[in-house]
């Protein structure tokens, strides 16, 4: 009795591994010759919403007048209230209404322990235009400023560019996948199936740090001008 057990796992075994066997051969054949490939493509897009971000902070008026470089001496410090109100003074003059500015609590700082609170503040001001960031650099007092930097850049249609930037990733690797089949003295058939990476859509724009005699329209800048978007789709195509 106890070798007919034996005998009928090693038939059942038998049995299992023929089926895997099959399905395998059958994925194969089923799939036939094909080709899988990805394809790129890199959109530029002028961006039409333009966040410029100004942090402030407090500062002691000793400091930037020169009557003292002791911070001991320190007496008489500017108050965020004001910084804010003139650097606000100063957009409105070149164009800028206060409800394109939001702003943006962040935080306390000192130079020592013990020593009093430096209190500090972000503005984002929303912009059109490039050229405003120059007006901007060249008007305001950069007493109380802490830094100035392009932050996130918009546009209304980046639906449609993402749309068209997936499409012409698609077309990039029919392209490939043909030229690389043709040169193997193949042709190529029907795509079989179309994969979307996961960290697809992809977009891209450096941050450029500002000084107030700095200007942004030169050539070093046009990089941080601009979005760009990258895409990526991968497709396996049937080989005749």
């Amino acid at each position: 009795m106890y070798y007919k057990i034996k005998d009928m796992k090693k038939v059942f075994l038998l049995a299992f591994v023929l089926f895997a066997w099959s399905m395998v051969v059958n994925a194969q054949e089923s799939d036939g010759k094909y080709i899988e490939v990805t394809g790129s493509s890199e959109i530029e897009v002028v961006p039409d919403e333009i966040h410029f971000l100004i942090q402030i902070k407090e500062y002691w008026q000793e400091e930037y007048t020169g009557k003292s470089n002791k911070e001991e001496d320190f007496r008489t410090k500017v108050p965020l209230a004001m910084i804010e109100k003139d650097l606000r003074r100063s957009l409105r003059k070149i164009g800028i209404a206060d409800d394109a500015i939001r702003t943006q609590e962040i935080g306390d700082y000192w130079r020592q322990r013990g020593k009093e609170f430096l209190i500090g503040k972000q503005l984002d001001i929303q912009l059109t235009d490039f050229e405003q960031i120059n007006s901007i650099i060249r008007s305001v007092n950069t007493w109380g400023i802490e830094s100035m930097r392009i932050g996130e850049l918009k546009h209304k249609d980046l639906p449609m560019y993402r749309k068209q930037g997936k499409i012409e990733a698609l077309k990039a690797a029919r392209e490939k996948a043909s030229y690389l089949v043709e040169a193997m003295g193949q042709e190529l058939g029907e795509v079989i199936r179309i994969v979307e990476p996961v960290d697809n859509n992809i977009s891209r724009y450096l941050p450029f740090q500002a000084q107030s005699n700095v200007s942004m329209g030169t050539a070093a800048t046009e990089q941080y001008r601009v979005i760009k978007l990258r895409y990526e789709m991968t497709a396996r195509f049937a080989i005749k």
